[in-house]
């Protein structure tokens, strides 16, 4: 079939009497989703690097769905979160198959953390040392749960919270899995769901877990890819962040104390007369622990040098490095007890290897770095530039590789991205979103706000979004760049609610999950929800519960971060211009990311309010703004507030 007969077949199936319209209920043709799955289909058909940037609404993901299961092969789907890919597959999938009538099989795959582990579940409900009582149920409902599943993804059991320690106790790591070796191997759900992504035509990931097994070679990925004609990779902008993640390495004192527990428990069940192993557990444990808190940072970032030159982390980290060596040589005494024990020894080893290579390396090309969270302490080593590394995975069997997301381009120049991720010879375009913006949204820059810099900044954000709260009946987001503003602009919105007698339900961030507060937000029809850059994306709420998104300002990366500073230190010397080549782009694809939560549907209206006078004073801030969708831009108050009033009056009618 050739690219004309393709295009008109595409043009059928998209129009008004096609099959998506009799089995989509409110579908209709959109031009934009029509030339998108046009260009999609050549690239399959060429096995070319495509980059599609689709705005809101467009209906990207039909797009590309329609014409990878028309070409057929091996399809491999990779989303930005576990939430996405469930909704890929659970909905969207089935209906353009079903519309279709194309008997295409499909699974889907996560890590393996994800799925119930028969073995480690057994084992640690049998040992009955669990710290608390809410432990104790939880264990015993994933038992339930695993006795009925088929699947055996956490994700069906709601009941137990998605965080709760327990899943710890009930699933696996790649690092403590025994593999074939394990006695439950056999009925493994982890192996089942790898065996049905091998027999599928379409296969559901998502980035973690793709990038996770591209590296690794763990989950699976290395025997899907050699098989795949097709990979599509959905928010696609997610990708380098990613990509920097698994193409460096990282130590954390969770991975000691994790080992720790598990000597302990592989020695109970395998060796227990082996005194060393507990004693050997007991070191690393300290050890980890006494790294921890050799760091009285929290919640930050820092380059590995600021804290090398301090002699206690030194001190802290050479006795963790021996710990991990004196673990490894007991181990390798037991190993030959049992499997759980050889695991244990072969994990030790890998920590001893990666601690060293971690403390020697010098290179050029990599950024070392701590992150301190309340409790743990992780080691970073971060490639510069991930593009040499992802064009190497793009080698071999020729394939197509689509990429696509609504925030890839700044005003649909591609170049930024093309050279972070090595697709300098991919093909790009880009389609608007068919939302009737300059009608339905306001973009709003308030005058007279202090520099984002300010200690006043957060306050006055607050003070000039509480009358747009007044005229939209609340029915908002507030987006803050940083927790510490998130919380000071909660307490303050809380204290004028109560001074002006305003019944705005207000959630915060952290007062439960996401996927919780946001079927709050949902359900209450008038909440005012202040929130980070979690909330940023992925949030679909659709219908008038939200009108006014806030955005306090542009979201620049924090300049102290070690990875940022490292990079841009290294394009200066390469002669290139930081802030203009990297910086904005990458504050332009956030901001619009950002501003997407407003508008989901062609019925929403809303307004834009963005409280950083840097998008009015600086050169750089038209670019910015040109960037966001083509919404009415003012300044006044008056005329957000009647457009607000207009809109609430229209719904009441």
């Amino acid at each position: 079939m050739n690219d004309t007969t393709v295009r008109a077949d595409l043009e059928r199936i998209f129009g008004p009497e096609g099959p998506l319209a009799r089995a989509i209920p409110g579908y209709k043709p959109r031009p934009q989703q029509i030339e998108m799955a046009q260009r999609v289909a050549e690239a399959i058909r060429a096995q070319r690097r495509f980059i599609a940037e689709a705005g809101t609404g467009t209906g990207k993901t039909v797009a590309y769905l329609v014409p990878a299961l028309l070409h057929g092969g091996k399809v491999i789907i990779s989303t930005g979160t576990k939430t996405l890919q469930d909704q890929l597959f659970h909905r969207d999938l089935p209906a353009v198959r079903d519309a279709l009538r194309l008997p295409v099989t499909a699974a889907l795959l996560k890590g393996r953390a994800n799925y119930v582990c028969r073995h480690h579940l057994a084992r640690n409900l049998a040992d009955g040392r669990l710290p608390s009582r809410e432990d104790v149920h939880d264990l015993q409902t994933i038992a339930r749960f695993a006795r009925q599943s088929l699947s055996g993804d956490k994700a069906e059991l709601s009941s137990v919270r998605e965080d709760a320690p327990a899943w710890n106790l009930a699933t696996s790591t790649r690092e403590n899995c025994l593999g074939t070796k394990c006695p439950e191997y056999g009925d493994c759900f982890v192996m089942k769901a790898r065996r049905a992504a091998m027999e599928a035509e379409v296969v559901v990931v998502n980035h973690h877990l793709f990038f996770a097994d591209v590296m690794l070679k763990d989950e699976g990925m290395a025997e899907l890819l050699p098989a795949c004609n097709t990979v599509i990779l959905d928010e696609a902008h997610q990708l380098p962040e990613v990509a920097s993640l698994f193409f460096g390495t990282t130590v954390s004192t969770g991975q000691v104390l994790e080992l720790a527990r598990d000597i302990v428990a592989e020695g109970v069940a395998e060796a227990p007369d082996m005194r060393e192993l507990p004693d050997a557990a007991r070191r690393l444990d300290r050890a980890a622990r006494d790294l921890r808190l050799a760091v009285s940072l929290k919640d930050v970032r820092v380059p590995a040098q600021q804290l090398l030159q301090d002699e206690h982390f030194e001190q802290a980290l050479e006795r963790l490095h021996e710990a991990c060596l004196d673990a490894r040589d007991v181990l390798r005494m037991a190993e030959e007890r049992g499997e759980g024990l050889k695991n244990c020894a072969a994990r030790a080893a890998e920590l001893c290897e990666r601690l060293h290579a971690w403390r020697s390396d010098e290179a050029a090309e990599r950024v070392r770095w701590i992150e301190a969270y309340t409790h743990a302490l992780a080691l970073h080593a971060t490639p510069l530039v991930v593009a040499d590394s992802f064009r190497r995975q793009l080698e071999g069997r020729p394939r197509a590789w689509i990429f696509t997301s609504a925030t890839l381009s700044m005003k649909g120049n591609f170049d930024h991205y093309r050279r972070q991720m090595g697709l300098e010879d991919a093909e790009c375009a880009s389609w608007d979103s068919p939302f009737d913006y300059p009608r339905h949204g306001i973009l709003y820059l308030p005058l007279d706000l202090p520099e984002p810099n300010s200690p006043e900044h957060t306050e006055a954000v607050v003070r000039a979004a509480l009358p747009v709260l007044r005229a939209s009946g609340g029915r908002a987001f507030l987006l803050f760049t940083t927790l510490r503003a998130m919380r000071q602009a909660h307490e303050l919105l809380g204290e004028a609610f109560k001074r002006e007698g305003l019944d705005f339900p207000l959630l915060l961030q952290g007062e439960g999950t996401r996927t919780e507060l946001l079927e709050r937000f949902r359900k209450l029809g008038n909440a005012v929800l202040v929130a980070s850059s979690s909330f940023w994306e992925g949030v679909d709420v659709r219908g008038e519960a939200l009108s006014v998104v806030v955005i306090d300002k542009l979201p620049f990366a924090p300049p102290d971060d070690p990875v940022l500073q490292a990079r841009l230190e290294a394009m200066r010397k390469n002669g290139g211009n930081p802030f203009m080549d990297y910086q904005l782009p990458q504050a332009a694809i956030a901001l619009k990311q950002g501003a997407g939560r407003l508008i989901r549907d062609e019925r929403d209206r809303g307004v834009l309010m963005i409280c950083d006078p840097r998008l009015a004073s600086k050169g750089y801030g038209r670019q910015l703004v040109d960037s966001l969708p083509a919404m009415r831009r003012t300044r006044s108050l008056a005329v957000v507030e009647r457009f607000l009033l207009s809109g609430a009056e229209a719904a009441a009618a």
